[in-house]
């Protein structure tokens, strides 16, 4: 039977890398979904909305679960393997950590989406974690995200990984045998 295109997620802790890796890995010529909270912050920032996660973190998450289902969705149609910067289990994530109710609607997108495992985990990386004005949690604040993520992503039957702490080429080279790897045992 044939397999249709390959879904990876790297998750992690806010400030691990992530969003760098990614940059290398589609100047690689990878295929990539941005990670879905900065363009939200963005687009809310200029469009006057109130859907920031400073200040309505439900409608945040929202967007970033649509935009997340959006990216998914795309990736369906492209013959190689994507890679995504969060998933919308992050989004639900982050309302859970805030002991906010998931709305409906995201919870069925969560379970219709599904993506190929392993999920890698960027892990709390101190000396790469700069808040800036997309992104204001501090180090603390990073660290729980990730250990929340280190159980909820296995708790819907995803398999993790720890991205290594390395250069990001080096770290890229890595992700690249990695995936080299999964694509041939599939």
């Amino acid at each position: 039977m044939a397999r249709g295109p390959r879904l990876f997620v790297i998750s992690g802790c806010s400030g691990g890398g992530k969003s760098t890796l990614l940059a290398e890995l589609a100047a690689r010529g990878w295929a990539v979904a941005p990670e879905p909270g900065r363009e939200v912050v963005r687009e809310e920032t200029e469009q006057g909305g109130d859907g920031l996660p400073w200040e309505n973190l439900t409608r945040f998450a929202e967007l970033c679960a649509a935009r997340a289902a959006q990216d998914h969705e795309a990736a369906l149609s492209r013959p190689s393997a994507t890679l995504f910067d969060r998933s919308i289990l992050d989004a639900v994530a982050a309302l859970e950590r805030a002991g906010l109710p998931v709305p409906p609607a995201m919870a069925a997108e969560l379970a219709a989406r599904r993506y190929d495992g392993p999920v890698f985990l960027a892990p709390p990386w101190p000396e790469l974690h700069r808040p800036d004005a997309e992104r204001r949690l501090d180090l603390p604040a990073a660290v729980a995200e990730h250990d929340h993520l280190e159980t909820r992503y296995p708790a819907e039957g995803y398999r993790t990984e720890p991205l290594p702490r390395l250069p990001v080429a080096e770290r890229a080279d890595w992700l690249e045998a990695r995936l080299g790897a999964l694509e041939a045992a599939a």
